[in-house]
């Protein structure tokens, strides 16, 4: 079991978690439950890389696809955070890309 780190919900407090204080306004966040990248930088689902999953919550409001929303990803503090710890080990974006479209 990989050391788990800091998540995105954490780090952000959007309250977009399971249980989190905006759910019932903003609804749980595809990062928080998508269990098929769970582990990836050390992350819960896809605490760890939510810059490539369509619907997180960035810039006040709810973000489309990975090809939509990049941009605002990279000036992002958390992605930039864990860019600098994972560094060499960083997944590339397109296979965590490929790990969320893998059928279960």
């Amino acid at each position: 079991m990989p050391i788990l780190k800091i998540n995105c919900w954490e780090l952000k407090r959007c309250g977009r978690e399971p249980g989190g204080s905006k759910v019932n306004e903003l609804g749980v966040c595809p990062a928080a439950t998508n269990t098929r990248v769970f582990g990836v930088h050390g992350g819960i689902n896809g605490g760890r890389v939510c810059w490539a999953i369509a619907g997180t919550f960035c810039d006040s409001k709810i973000q489309g696809s990975f090809a939509r929303k990049v941009s605002n990803c990279m000036r992002c503090d958390f992605f930039n955070l864990v860019v600098t710890e994972e560094g060499r080990n960083l997944m590339k974006t397109a296979d965590v890309i490929a790990k969320l479209k893998e059928k279960k």
